[in-house]
């Protein structure tokens, strides 16, 4: 019942088409229920009636063949080839609804649940768990509807025809439900576990293959198909349990099945002798008890696969159950410009668990100017200015842009006055023009290549292959660290936002292409509210203000002279890195 109330929001748009492939359904399965019908009418109207010649019987014979065909070749066909169609198309829409509303969740999800969660874990419920719940519907809401009505119109026909006989024959059904009752509890828990499983191997793939080169460089081959041989070897443990549980389900189901046709065969025989029971009536009768545990089978199997489902369904669930931890308040603003940033009184950690990022961080950077933030690794710098796009809230204080606390701003005027270059830009799998497209989709062919121009990109995207149509590769493994920079550059370029973050963004490069780089970002941030954080501290002597953040706190800000005359830790790493060159 759980299961039923999960999936009708993606049902419920398609119930006509559900109902109409039930009622052709209903049709298909009813043609085949006559045969038995026709085979007692041919036994004991034709084949040993006395009264009619054997002229007659064969006249008889072929117009009931005739008859016969034209049901099960030119009416079922057409019956058989639209209820498979309907029910395959309602079951792939629903799959298309569902991974459109699964999709649309995971961008809603904040980095937070990302670097808590496997990548490889949340595709497998993306791929895998979302197939495997097809049969709630293909199964669940059809197949089995299909078979309780054959099984209930085999019944009353079976009835009518010998009630004792119809008595004799559903003798074994409450041992069925006895049965289903035992094992199909079981069967679920170890068919989450197996998919929990497979989900693990998922991530574990994903994640190896990310980062296979760092595996090669230490020789880490064996020792990682070891650890693989582990995850997978767990996988076979779950599976094979499932396998054991499910291969005694159908032994069980099986055994029961047979004994039924047995008891028809001593008990309808024993009347047929008596002269209480015709031949065609007990032949046809039998007939019927195939088409009658048929669909009993049917069932039965259905409960095996709509357990999975159920399974399959309740983590898909889970996932969609994960909450927003960003939202858009109830009367979000829209921000025209951006400009001014204020941080009052700004408290910041990532969980509960763990200590304050940021403590008490009161600053404030006017509109056009570029500040630098630096300081030891740890000291808070990304955290600070991944506040600003709100990629996380605060815990106590306010985070302001032209004095409107960003919790009051739509999530999508706010991110899209803020360009981040960052020191490992992701780039997609695709060409060049669609990677700096992503700064604005809808930009004609000429400001992709100003913005290209403009990064210092241009003369090296005509030099590829097929220029601004060459495919980069997944993640840019096709080309070099300074040119996936510039090309981040383009992006952001195109994008022309009012708030520019640089985070890192020359300090892995050499330096040719670290030069172009900050020529491309010189030009970028012209006119701009720019944020910089930065290493190398003498790429940010230019900067309107320098913050110097250490355990979370600003110990000290000011110009780079200021700085330098202060003779404080802002100075000693300076001097430092400067002896160093």
């Amino acid at each position: 019942m759980k299961s039923w109330k999960l999936y009708y929001p993606f049902v419920k748009p398609y119930m006509k088409w559900i109902i109409l492939t039930l009622i052709i359904g209903m049709i298909k399965f009813s043609i085949p229920l006559l045969l038995p019908m026709i085979m007692k009418y041919v036994v004991d109207s034709l084949l040993i009636n006395p009264e009619l010649t054997n002229q007659q019987k064969i006249h008889d014979l072929m117009m009931v063949l005739a008859g016969t065909l034209v049901l099960f070749v030119i009416v079922r066909g057409p019956v058989e080839y639209l209820r498979q169609y309907f029910a395959q198309f309602i079951t792939s829409r629903i799959l298309f609804d569902m991974r459109n509303r699964l999709y649309a969740h995971l961008q809603r999800l904040s980095l937070r649940y990302y670097q808590n969660t496997k990548v490889g874990e949340g595709i497998s419920r993306f791929i895998n768990d979302v197939e495997q719940s097809k049969n709630l519907v293909e199964v669940g809401m059809m197949n089995i509807w299909l078979d309780m009505f054959t099984l209930l119109f085999v019944l009353i026909i079976m009835f009518f025809m010998n009630p004792m006989l119809t008595l004799v024959s559903i003798a074994v059904l409450p041992l069925y439900a006895l049965a289903v009752n035992l094992l199909y509890k079981r069967l679920k828990k170890l068919t989450k576990d197996r998919s929990q499983a497979l989900a693990g191997i998922q991530a574990y793939l994903h994640e190896r293959i990310q980062g296979i080169s760092v595996i090669r460089s230490f020789t880490l081959e064996r020792y990682d198909r070891n650890k693989f041989e582990g995850i997978n070897g767990n996988f076979l443990n779950k599976a094979m349990a499932q396998t054991k549980w499910n291969a005694l389900t159908f032994s069980v189901i099986n055994t029961l099945t047979d004994i039924a046709p047995i008891l028809v065969i001593g008990y309808g025989g024993y009347r047929v002798i008596q002269g209480d029971l015709t031949l065609g009536t007990f032949v046809a009768f039998f007939g019927y008890l195939e088409r009658m545990y048929a669909p009993l089978r049917r069932l039965i199997n259905s409960s095996t696969v709509l357990t999975q489902a159920s399974a399959s369904l309740e983590r898909v669930q889970e996932l969609l159950d994960e909450p927003y931890d960003i939202v858009d308040a109830p009367n979000a603003r829209k921000l025209d410009k951006a400009g001014q940033i204020q941080f009052d009184r700004v408290w910041f950690r990532y969980n509960d668990e763990n200590g304050w990022v940021l403590k008490d961080i009161n600053l404030t950077i006017e509109q056009g100017q570029t500040v630098a933030f630096v300081g030891m690794s740890g000291g808070g710098k990304s955290s600070l200015i991944g506040l600003i796009p709100r990629f996380y809230d605060v815990q106590q204080g306010t985070v302001r842009i032209n004095g409107q606390d960003v919790k009051e701003l739509t999530l999508e005027s706010l991110r899209g006055s803020v360009g981040m270059v960052l020191q490992d830009n992701f780039l997609f799998s695709g060409s060049v023009r669609e990677n700096i497209m992503f700064g604005n989709p809808e930009a004609p062919e000429e400001e992709i290549i100003a913005a290209a121009k403009a990064a210092n990109a241009h003369d090296f995207i005509i030099q590829l292959p097929q220029g601004y149509d060459t495919e980069v590769g997944e993640r840019g493994v096709k080309l070099s660290g300074g040119q996936k920079q510039r090309l981040a550059i383009a992006r952001v370029f195109l994008k022309d936002p009012d708030i520019l973050v640089l985070d890192e963004a020359t300090s892995a490069l050499d330096l040719e292409s670290e030069h172009l780089i900050q020529q491309a970002l010189q030009s970028l941030s012209s006119n701009r509210t720019t944020l910089i954080v930065a290493h190398r501290l003498s790429t940010i002597t230019h900067a309107d203000q320098i913050v110097v953040l250490e355990n979370g706190q600003i110990t000290e800000q000011g110009t780079h002279q200021q700085l330098m005359d202060r003779e404080g830790s802002y100075a000693r790493l300076y001097n430092v890195q400067h002896l160093e060159a």
